[in-house]
């Protein structure tokens, strides 16, 4: 059984996530732009579960995160334009589509700024870090932030997505 093809309207709160999400890719690139030239030629480019940097390389590998990011960015706004293909915990008719589809690619925009986040914060910490600040962000308590609210948004869909289709 194929699923119905619509477009889902942009509610104010998706055009204002969507916003933050390109407010953040763009401070991402713009604060690596910025400040790569203030980077010593060898930073740290790993760290261990208490944020304590385990390994070393050339600067240059800073601009692996912004990339990660955009792609990641992309990959999942070019994902909420296909509702349909998505993953659900129903069945989607007519009837109730437009209400899965708003539901889905409204966690997907939120998944995509917790992305987002977590990857301005690392560049930063990144660029803290190499100029012999401590970590800030990389920190036990901040990775069972970064694996609580994931699983928060899951619980969040879930309970979303059960309410609506009573």
């Amino acid at each position: 059984m194929s699923r119905p093809k619509i477009k889902v309207p942009y509610e104010q709160l998706d055009i204002f996530v969507e916003l933050l999400n390109i407010t953040l890719l763009l401070l991402i690139w713009g604060y690596t732009l910025t400040h790569y030239f203030d980077l010593p030629e060898t930073i740290p480019v790993h760290f261990n579960a208490e944020g304590v940097a385990d390994d070393y390389g050339n600067k240059a590998v800073i601009w692996i995160l912004p990339a990660i990011a955009t792609f990641l960015y992309f990959t999942m706004f070019l994902l909420n334009r296909f509702p349909h293909i998505h993953n659900y915990m129903v069945n989607i008719t007519e009837e109730n589509a437009l209400k899965n589809y708003r539901l889905s690619t409204r966690v997907l925009r939120y998944v995509n700024l917790y992305c987002l986040l977590l990857f301005a914060l690392l560049v930063y910490d990144m660029f803290n870090m190499s100029q012999g600040g401590e970590a800030k962000i990389l920190s036990p308590e901040f990775i069972l932030v970064s694996i609580a609210a994931p699983i928060g948004l899951v619980a969040y869909a879930i309970y979303q997505q059960k309410r609506i289709n009573r």
